[in-house]
């Protein structure tokens, strides 16, 4: 009985903590004022587009049009192609592309490497990009991504307005209507509505890989990826810690419509779970302990939740215990999402949002579990 109580207890202050950060997140989002692109700012910043790819044959050609056919002068943007060793068409579309468009480029990783292993590929192929680019200003993205025609005039528009050197940007995820993808909406778009809170607020670096931009200065400065090269993961908001690290101040968050770049989810729950134990794989090598306290009071909470329920099922007045708790973390999260779901256009999604609850506290439990003590399945390599 004395572990019952101590259980009880033990998740009941968590459970207040994690109410009181979410209240904090949903109070920073609300202030956040849609970015509107000045009248008077004129296109001036020379960005270099760069997208890893991996047998992406049914998506790149989408993803790549969708940027060289922006509103922005052609002339002060380029793209270059990453090919990590892609068996599929990949490479091959790229080359047809570039004999339309001259701001288009191709690298292909295995030229590059001859043979090297590594444990984090993309770094690499990031790095060696900015190493052959022209711009002044990289912005990533990836090969299944597609964005609006004003994306990098938004981009461009805040960088001259506010001076920043690392800017995050949001992601949504686009609904197929199923089960597994209404799941990973509703998850993403809780973390993307964090991360435009935390990153406004200036208390954590978060971002996404798939719509981030920052100054070819500041990536040589900090020393690029030099120190979390052999983290797999982690080449978005690892290097953003540093970048804030050393430049105080100078990160910033577009909160626009015009900024947001749409990805499909993950087709099915084993590759979800393989691209969620990926992203947990790089939770205790933060040195933003910021972040790292967040993701552990989260794992916690979620743990002792699902302890409390499974133990219920064996003493009754625990399991109501834990329901009334899962019952509160429900309705602390749905406001937080309400205002969320609106920016994104996503609101019909949170009718769906409650039957979601039980398999959101299992998933976080168990892809935490795995990020740390086992291995995954990514773009077909086996990352431990």
């Amino acid at each position: 009985m004395i572990g019952i109580y101590a259980l009880l207890l033990v998740t009941g202050i968590l459970l207040l903590l994690y109410t009181v950060l979410i209240s904090y997140y949903r109070a920073w989002f609300l202030k956040l004022q849609p970015y509107v692109i000045p009248q008077a700012i004129t296109p001036a910043t020379r960005f270099t587009v760069i997208i890893p790819a991996r047998n992406e044959e049914t998506q790149i050609e989408a993803c790549v049009l969708g940027i060289l056919q922006q509103h922005y002068p052609s002339h002060l943007f380029e793209v270059i192609v990453i090919d990590d060793h892609s068996t599929d068409a990949t490479p091959a579309i790229i080359q047809q592309l570039q004999q339309q468009h001259t701001n288009l480029h191709l690298l292909q990783l295995e030229k590059e490497l001859k043979g090297q292993q590594l444990n984090s590929y993309k770094k690499k192929a990031i790095e060696l990009a900015i190493g052959r680019c022209q711009g002044d200003w990289i912005v990533t993205t990836d090969a299944d991504c597609f964005m609006g025609k004003e994306w990098l005039n938004t981009y461009d528009a805040y960088i001259q307005q506010y001076a920043p050197v690392f800017v995050a940007a949001p992601v949504m995820f686009s609904n197929p209507g199923n089960f597994v993808g209404i799941f990973q909406c509703l998850d993403f778009m809780s973390m993307q509505g964090i991360t435009a809170a935390a990153v406004s607020a200036g208390v954590h670096s978060m971002c996404n890989g798939a719509n981030l931009a920052y100054s070819k200065a500041a990536f040589y400065k900090v020393g690029g990826f030099t120190g979390i090269d052999n983290i797999a993961s982690g080449d978005d908001m690892l290097l953003m810690h540093k970048i804030k690290l050393a430049y105080p101040g100078k990160t910033g968050y577009i909160f626009s419509d015009a900024a947001i770049v749409n990805t499909p989810p993950m087709p099915d729950w084993k590759s979800f779970i393989n691209q969620r134990i990926r992203w947990a794989s790089k939770a205790d090598k933060y040195k933003d302990k910021a972040v790292f306290w967040v993701l552990v009071l989260v794992y916690l909470f979620n743990a002792g939740l699902l302890v409390m329920l499974i133990v219920g099922l064996f003493y009754w007045p625990l399991l109501l215990a834990g329901l009334g708790m899962v019952a509160v973390k429900t309705i602390a999260e749905l406001e937080f999402l309400f205002p969320v779901a609106r920016f994104f256009g996503q609101r019909p999604l949170l009718y769906s949002f409650t039957i979601m609850q039980p398999f959101h506290i299992f998933y976080i439990v168990v892809a935490g579990w795995l990020g740390k003590f086992g291995k995954y399945q990514w773009k077909g390599r086996t990352v431990k």
